[in-house]
């Protein structure tokens, strides 16, 4: 029993209780695996928990010349100046219906592709169509940017020459706020929908093929068995995606509005991650913009622990 024991082995004798190991013998027991380990926490550690202290910038009148620890404490002054700023409704404003549209129209839309390309029987078939919808994610933001501006500009674009042909007048997509939403909305489902659909299909190879058998034998028709079989498999999935889908939802992503922004669209296009960019780095408020950014990130971490809850009290597993 004692060299079990020293192998971290529980004893074989009957009626012993279980033995759990120490952690000095898990170490040195499993020491190539914690090796193994030792990257990834050093990654989480330096670049994610480390970076942590830089939310105290919110809290300080940071001075760059004073440095970081010397710069005076001001406590919540910044939050009362973004609370009270005239703009920040319409931060809000714009940041929560661009969130919303997404929620309806982008989370489904990798569900949808992904159980129609769960029905295609044809391998070839569904390699190349998934293979073609793989594509726009991997190009840049900045090229899909430039793309819509040579399709939907007034000078000389494509679909504006096709309008002025069929109707006579011309529109300014680019500079319209109407038109921002749904320019936007379209880009980002062109471009992740069809990299959305990895998660789903994997979930869907899970699932029982003698399920649709059974049910065929029942009689029930394609739709039936999509509703009965397929979506109750993946439903965990979905409610997990969600859930961390609504952390994010004052996250727009920086790049992809900052470079659709003008001054004339404005009213419908600026949101908060714009105006951290223009108040901390083109203006030099650093506290400041690190207040916006940790408002951010309280009012996500509220939304996906709430959605959490949500989603236990409805019988999910949830995150945790």
């Amino acid at each position: 029993m004692k060299q079990a024991i020293e192998r971290g082995k529980p004893p074989q004798a009957a009626g012993e209780a279980a033995y759990r190991p120490s952690l000095a013998i898990r170490l040195r027991r499993d020491k190539w695996l914690y090796l193994l380990l030792l990257p990834g926490l050093l990654y989480f550690a330096l670049f994610k928990y480390v970076p942590m202290w830089g939310i105290l910038l919110a809290f300080k009148n940071y001075q760059p010349f004073t440095g970081f620890w010397k710069s005076e404490w001001v406590g919540l002054e910044h939050f009362r100046l973004f609370f009270a700023n005239p703009e920040f409704f319409l931060l809000l404003q714009n940041t929560l219906i661009l969130s919303f549209l997404n929620l309806v129209f982008f989370f489904p839309a990798p569900i949808v592709l992904a159980l129609l390309l769960n029905e295609v029987r044809r391998a070839l078939f569904k390699r190349v169509v998934q293979t073609m919808i793989y594509i726009p994610h991997f190009i840049s933001m900045v090229i899909v940017a430039s793309l819509t501006y040579v399709f939907l500009t007034t000078e000389g674009g494509p679909v504006n020459e096709l309008l002025l042909q069929h109707t006579g007048e011309k529109i300014a997509f680019l500079s319209d706020p109407d038109w921002f939403r749904p320019i936007i909305l379209l880009q980002t489902i062109w471009k992740e929908c069809g990299w959305g659909t990895i998660i789903f299909l994997a979930a869907l190879s899970a699932v029982d093929v003698e399920q649709y058998e059974a049910a065929t034998i029942d009689g029930a028709n394609r739709w039936k068995q999509i509703w009965h079989i397929t979506l109750p498999a993946i439903r965990s999935t979905i409610v997990i995606l969600l859930i961390l889908r609504m952390g994010s939802v004052l996250d727009n992503g920086f790049e992809q509005i900052y470079l659709m922004l003008n001054p004339l669209n404005r009213s419908a296009a600026e949101v908060f991650d714009t105006y951290v960019y223009a108040m901390g780095i083109t203006q030099g408020a650093f506290s400041y913009s690190t207040a916006v950014g940790l408002f951010k990130s309280v009012v996500g971490i509220i939304l996906v622990l709430g959605t959490n809850w949500l989603a236990k009290k409805f019988g999910e597993s949830g995150l945790y």
